[in-house]
C-alpha cells in the first residue's frame, strides 16, 4: 500500500485566493504510483480540505491515476460569498435627466408630434423618491470549512437640490413646492417653480403643461398649446395657439390669432396688440397698441390706452369698463363694445337655465312613472322590485326638486348682479367713429356720427353720452 508521504511527493494541492476552490496537480505521477480512494481522501484531510469535496472525481482518479497525468483537476468546491446589493434611490416620478422629449404614441398607433412626453410635474408634499436599503449579502465557505467574508451593499444617499426635503426617517424625498423635477450638477434633484423655454414652442418642445410659471423666450406657434397653473410670460408672440394660465398671461410681441386658438387667463392678460384672436381674462385685459377684429372677454375691464390705443372690429366685452383712445375707423367697420356683461356670470346663467330645463323634463318623467306605481300600490298588486323602484323614484324627485329650487335662487342672484350697471362705462379718450355699437346691460346705442373725448354709461333707462373729464 502506498504511503501518504509518497502522495505528497507526487500530488500537488492548489487553492484559490479565497480558498473557495481547490485543485490537485498530477504532473509528477509515475506508473508505479498506486493509491486508493480512501488514501486520497486522507491525503486531502492532511491538506486541510474538509468541505465541498468532489467524491466522484476522487473515485475516478483513484481508479486510474495515469488518465489524469499532467492535469489540474478541481477536487473541492466551497460556497462563494454573495456580495450585498447596493441600496438605491427609487424615483416615483422620473426627473428630466437628458432633456430629450419624444412624440407621444396614441392608442391607435399614431404619433402626435405636438404632444411631446409630459413634463415631470409634482405638487407640494408629493413623494419624489424613496430610498431602498442595501441587502446584507451572505458569507461563503472555503474548502477548509472557514467562512469567507462578503462585501456588504453600500447605502444610497439622496442628492438634494432646491425645493426638496428628506423625511425625518431619511427614507423618502418630497417636493416642498409645486414645480418641475430637474437634475443639476452632480445629479442633484431639484423642483423648480418656473419652466423656461429658450426659443419657440414648436415641434421640438411640443405642447407644455406645467404646474408652475412658464417663461417662453420665443414665439408660441400656430396649433400648439401652453398650459400653466401659474403665470405665462411670452417674450415673443402668440400665433394661432392655445395658451391657458390660472394666473396671468403677458405677451411682449402681441397676439395674432388667425381666427383660431385662444388666450385665456384666470387673472389678467397683457399684450402689445391683439389681432384676429380670442382672448379671455378673469379680471382685466391691458393692450398698449391695438385690438383689431378680435373677440375679447374680461371679467372686470379692458384697457387699450397706449400711444395708438385703437379698438376696431370684433366684440369687446367687460364686466365694468372699456377704455380706448380710438374706437372704430373712418370706414365705419362694425365695432361692438359691451360693458356690464360679466361674461363668466352670463355663461353660468346660460348653464343654469339649461340645467333647469333638464331637471324639469326629468321630474315630469319621474312623476309619470310614480303615478303608475302609485296606482299599482293602491290596488295591492305591486311586487317588491316595483316597490323598491317607487321609493327610489320618490327620492330622485325630491332631490331634483330641491336642486331646481337652489338653481332658481342662484339664477335670481345672477340676474340681479347683471342688472346692476352702475359701474359699467366706456371711455373714449380721443375719437369714436360711426358704425360702432355700445351695449350697457340690456341697452344698446348705435353710433352714427363721430364723437370725441366721450364717456358712455347707463342713466335713467338709457345710455348717456357725456364729455370725458380729464380727456
Amino acid at each position: 500500500m502506498t504511503h501518504k508521504i509518497e502522495l505528497k511527493q507526487h500530488v500537488k494541492v492548489l487553492f484559490s485566493d479565497d480558498q473557495s476552490s481547490a485543485w490537485i496537480d498530477l504532473s509528477n505521477l509515475t506508473s508505479e504510483l498506486d493509491f486508493t480512494e480512501q488514501e486520497l481522501n486522507t491525503f486531502l484531510l492532511t491538506e486541510g480540505i474538509t468541505y465541498g469535496i468532489q467524491t466522484g472525481t476522487i473515485r475516478a482518479i483513484a481508479a486510474s491515476p495515469l488518465n489524469f497525468y499532467g492535469q489540474k483537476i478541481l477536487i473541492a468546491q466551497g460556497d462563494a460569498p454573495e456580495a450585498g446589493k447596493d441600496g438605491m434611490i427609487q424615483f416615483l416620478t422620473s426627473p428630466d435627466l437628458t432633456g430629450e422629449r419624444r412624440p407621444l404614441e396614441t392608442g391607435n398607433g399614431k404619433v402626435d408630434y405636438k404632444e411631446i412626453t409630459r413634463l415631470n410635474n409634482v405638487k407640494k408634499g408629493q413623494v419624489i423618491a424613496k430610498k431602498i436599503d442595501p441587502s446584507p449579502g451572505k458569507p461563503g465557505k472555503s474548502v477548509k470549512g472557514d467562512l469567507i467574508p462578503f462585501s456588504p451593499g453600500k447605502e444610497a444617499r439622496f442628492k438634494t437640490g432646491k425645493n426638496v426635503v428628506v423625511s425625518t426617517e431619511g427614507n423618502a424625498m418630497y417636493a416642498s413646492i409645486d414645480g418641475l423635477i430637474t437634475t443639476t450638477e452632480n445629479h442633484r434633484i431639484n423642483v423648480f417653480p418656473v419652466f423656461e423655454v429658450n426659443g419657440d414652442v414648436d415641434y421640438k418642445t411640443g405642447n407644455i403643461d406645467f404646474v408652475g410659471t412658464v417663461v417662453i423666450r420665443g414665439n408660441v406657434l400656430s396649433g400648439f398649446k401652453v398650459k400653466a397653473a401659474g403665470d405665462i410670460r411670452v417674450i415673443g408672440g402668440v400665433e394661432g395657439a392655445e395658451v391657458f394660465a390660472e394666473g396671468s398671461i403677458e405677451v411682449t410681441g402681441g397676439v395674432i390669432g388667425y381666427n383660431k386658438g385662444l388666450v385665456q387667463a384666470g387673472v389678467d392678460v397683457k399684450s402689445s396688440f391683439i389681432q384676429d384672436a380670442n382672448v379671455e381674462a378673469g379680471q382685466s385685459i391691458y393692450v398698449s397698441q391695438s385690438i383689431m377684429h378680435s373677440s375679447i372677454r374680461a371679467g372686470r375691464e379692458c384697457i387699450c390706452a397706449g400711444t395708438k390705443g385703437l379698438i376696431v372690429g370684433g366684440l369687446i366685452q367687460a364686466g365694468e369698463r372699456v377704455a380706448a383712445r380710438v374706437v372704430g375707423n373712418p370706414m365705419s367697420t362694425v365695432t361692438t363694445i359691451e360693458v356690464g356683461v360679466m361674461p363668466r356670470l352670463r355663461n353660468e346663467l346660460t348653464n343654469l337655465r339649461h340645467q333647469q330645463k333638464g331637471l324639469s323634463e326629468s321630474i315630469d318623467k319621474t312623476a309619470k312613472a310614480l303615478h303608475l306605481l302609485d296606482q299599482m300600490a293602491a290596488t295591492g298588486h305591486i311586487s317588491d322590485d316595483k316597490m323598491h323602484m317607487r321609493m327610489k323614484l320618490q327620492v330622485t324627485r325630491e332631490s331634483s326638486m330641491q336642486q331646481m329650487k337652489e338653481n332658481r335662487e342662484h339664477i335670481l342672484d345672477i340676474e340681479k348682479v347683471l342688472e346692476d350697471t352702475s359701474k359699467a362705462r366706456v371711455d373714449v379718450t380721443k375719437m369714436i367713429y360711426g358704425g360702432s355699437k355700445i351695449v350697457i346691460g340690456r341697452y344698446t346705442k348705435f353710433i352714427k356720427d363721430t364723437a370725441t373725448q366721450i364717456s358712455f354709461f347707463y342713466q335713467n333707462g338709457d345710455i348717456s353720452m357725456v364729455p370725458l373729464k380729464n380727456g
